[in-house]
């Protein structure tokens, strides 16, 4: 009888790394198409409830942070843009997005956790 369970569960995980890897695609594709960045987000926390407690959880958190920390660097350099200070944070935040899409993904389709030790407890 632990089979069907195992053979659900295994579907379940499957399901989730697609959307994950959906969510990175939008992300990525967000360079080019600026508004696939926030249907990333909301996939991300479309199943973030899903993915609890299972190994994904840890990419759809690695995702909402990188959308609101890029965010946040984005919003400070758009308004610095009038001085040198501004550029830097953009072209850092860009290069920042980029990694942090890069590592999650890669670590994705290694079906390893999107850190490489457990992220804080509770956060999101």
């Amino acid at each position: 009888m632990s089979q069907p369970i195992e053979e659900t569960e295994t579907r379940q995980v499957e399901a989730l790394k697609k959307w994950a890897t959906i969510g990175y695609a939008l992300q990525a594709v967000s360079f080019i198409v600026g508004i696939s960045y926030i249907a990333a987000l909301i996939v991300a926390y479309l199943k973030l409830p899903e993915a609890r407690g299972t190994w994904l959880e840890s990419h759809y958190l690695w995702q909402i942070r990188t959308f609101w920390y890029s965010l946040l660097w984005g919003v400070l350099g758009g308004i610095s843009l009038m001085w040198l200070a501004g550029y830097m944070i953009l072209i850092a935040d860009m290069i920042w997005m980029v990694y942090r899409i890069v590592v999650g993904w890669v670590r994705l389709s290694e079906n390893k956790s999107a850190y490489i030790q457990s992220p804080p407890v509770g956060g999101s």
